[in-house]
C-alpha cells in the first residue's frame, strides 16, 4: 500500500509514521529544492509540484492521499497540482483526505458544533477552508473518488505544545471570559485518518478533537505544574498584544462534537483531555 500526501508536515508525518509500521511505503510533494533531501532522508519519495509527470506516476501508483496545505487566495494549491495530474494518469485512489480546520464554524459562544452545524466562518483562512472543502467534494462527485474531510481544531504533540514555550518563556496564561478550544494529539490525528482509511466514505465529514474542550490558562497551568515550573499570571486577552491571527483565534469560542468519528470510524482519542496528552508527551521525554 502506498500513500502520497501533499504537504509533508507534522500532522503527515505522524500518519507515515503509523502507515509505515503496518507496511505502508510514502510519497510526498516538495517546493523548495532543499526539501527534497529532507524527504529523502525520512525515506520519503519526493517529487516536486512542478514535475507534472512525477505528480501524475506517484498519483496511479498511490491507494490512498492526504492534502494538507492550507488554501491561497486562489483557493487549495493541491487541487490545482493534484486533480489536473489525476485525470491525465486516470488516478483513482481508494481515498483522499483533506485535513480541513475547525474555523469553519466561527464563534458559537461556547456552544457545541458538529458536522451537520451550519458554517460560519469569520475570518479569511476560515472562508479560504470552507471553499476548499466544498471543491474537493465537488471533485470527489465528479472524478467518483472517496474523498473525506476532516477539520481539526489546535494539534499537539511533541515538539510542538505547551511545554516547549513554557520551556522557552514564551507561554502566556491569557483569559477571555467563557473562552474555550477543542485540541488534539498529533497521534489521534493519526489514528483517525487511518481508520478514515480503513473504512472509506465517499463525502465524509468528520470532526477529529479531543473530548474536553478547555480554555488556554487552563491548559498552560497544567503544562507548568507539570514541568514544576512557576505558573504564570493570568493575561486579560484586551490587555495580551496578540497579532492579528491570535486575536481572531480568542474572538471565537465553541465546542467541537467528536461523536460521528466514534460512531462510524471506530476511532477513540488515546488521550481523551490535553491532561492525559501532555503527561504522555513528558513522560516520553517531550
Amino acid at each position: 500500500m502506498r500513500l502520497f500526501i501533499f504537504g509533508y508536515g507534522f500532522s503527515a508525518a505522524a500518519l507515515g509514521v503509523r502507515l509505515e509500521a503496518e507496511g505502508w511505503s510514502l510519497a510526498a510533494s516538495f517546493r523548495r529544492p532543499e526539501d527534497s533531501q529532507r524527504l529523502a532522508d525520512l525515506g520519503v519519495e519526493a517529487v516536486s509540484v512542478h514535475d507534472r509527470q512525477g505528480l501524475v506516476a506517484q498519483l496511479k501508483a498511490a491507494d490512498a492521499v492526504l492534502v494538507t496545505a492550507a488554501p491561497d487566495a486562489e483557493g487549495c494549491p493541491g487541487l490545482r497540482s493534484l486533480v489536473p495530474a489525476m485525470a491525465q494518469g486516470g488516478a483513482f485512489p481508494d481515498w483522499l483526505g483533506y485535513l480541513s480546520t475547525t474555523g469553519v464554524y466561527g464563534d458559537r459562544q461556547g456552544g457545541w458544533v458538529f458536522e451537520s452545524s451550519r458554517l460560519a466562518a469569520q475570518s479569511m483562512e476560515g472562508a479560504r477552508r470552507v471553499a476548499a472543502e466544498r471543491d474537493w467534494l465537488d471533485v470527489g462527485k465528479g472524478m467518483g473518488l472517496t474523498t473525506t474531510v476532516f477539520r481539526l481544531p489546535g494539534i499537539y504533540g511533541p515538539g510542538r505544545s505547551t511545554f516547549d514555550r513554557l520551556r522557552s518563556g514564551r507561554a502566556k496564561r491569557i483569559t477571555a471570559p467563557g473562552q474555550v478550544f477543542s485540541r488534539i494529539h498529533v497521534d489521534d490525528l493519526a489514528a483517525g485518518l487511518a481508520a478514515s482509511i480503513a473504512r472509506p466514505r465517499a463525502g465524509g465529514i468528520y470532526n477529529l478533537c479531543d473530548d474536553e474542550p478547555a480554555p488556554n490558562s487552563e491548559v498552560v497551568a497544567y503544562a507548568a505544574a507539570l514541568l514544576r515550573l512557576p505558573i504564570p499570571p493570568e493575561i486579560p486577552v484586551e490587555d495580551a498584544n496578540l497579532a492579528g491571527p491570535a486575536q481572531r483565534f480568542y474572538a471565537e469560542s465553541k465546542r467541537v462534537s467528536n461523536a460521528r468519528a466514534k460512531a462510524e470510524l471506530g476511532w477513540r482519542p488515546a488521550y481523551p483531555t490535553y491532561r492525559e496528552g501532555l503527561q504522555a508527551i513528558l513522560q516520553a521525554g517531550g
